[in-house]
């Protein structure tokens, strides 16, 4: 069982890299998820089609999908062809945009939705308030994620991950609530679990070694002035 049970109360960790960085490569983005795996992690989310192909035959736990195109706007599974291939790629869940603002190929959200059913995947819709998460259940989305808050203009950044906002979505929509975004420690998790997230998505703080390395640095670069 690799679906949204599988991941009920659990940790998933997102195994991306960021363009020109020495990770971003297909093999060791499978390498990375097979370590998490080890770990305890009991979901992976990643990137791109030949990531989620190459993770695929490796792990044998939930794969949320996803294919980013740019930065701003509408950049997560923007189109419907996007969310189609992570579907054919082996996720076991799609994510896409799950705010209310037009896509890249001028269909709406509901059309991607409908084509990820109909290849046999879930979907899980990155939001960045309310009104997207409501928006997205509407036309059809499994569950909703914290992905986006405050990145959408909706809401301010939060320093850690948007609590305020997971339980707002607890507490006003009837489908499993992820929370993902800024979840930089394991009592930010834990946090995020005590308010009802239905599983907790913890990206940098884990596969990110650049960041991780600079906070170690600067630190100690603070002590020594």
């Amino acid at each position: 069982m690799r679906g949204l049970a599988s991941i009920a109360g659990q940790l998933v960790v997102s195994c991306q890299a960021y363009p020109g960085e020495p990770m971003r490569s297909p093999v060791i983005m499978a390498a990375v998820a097979q370590a998490v795996v080890e770990g305890g992690a009991k979901g992976i989310r990643a990137q791109g089609i030949e990531d989620l192909k190459a993770i695929r035959p490796l792990v044998d736990v939930c794969l949320i999908g996803l294919v980013k195109r740019g930065s701003d706007g509408v950049f997560i599974t923007p189109t419907v062809a996007d969310a189609v291939d992570c579907a054919a790629a082996g996720a076991d869940i799609v994510a896409v945009d799950g705010t209310r603002r037009e896509r890249p190929d001028g269909r709406p959200l509901a059309a991607s939705i409908e084509a990820v059913h109909a290849a046999g995947a879930l979907v899980m819709a990155d939001c960045g308030s309310l009104d997207d998460a409501l928006y997205s259940i509407a036309a059809g989305a499994d569950c909703v994620g914290t992905t986006l808050a405050g990145y959408t203009g909706e809401r301010p950044v939060s320093r850690g991950p948007d609590l305020e906002l997971l339980a707002e979505l607890v507490a006003n929509v009837d489908v499993p609530v992820i929370a993902e975004g800024r979840i930089r420690n394991p009592d930010d998790a834990l946090a995020c679990r005590n308010a009802g997230a239905y599983a907790v998505v913890v990206g940098t703080a884990i596969t990110h070694p650049t960041r991780i390395t600079r906070t170690f640095a600067d630190h100690l670069s603070r002590s020594s002035e």
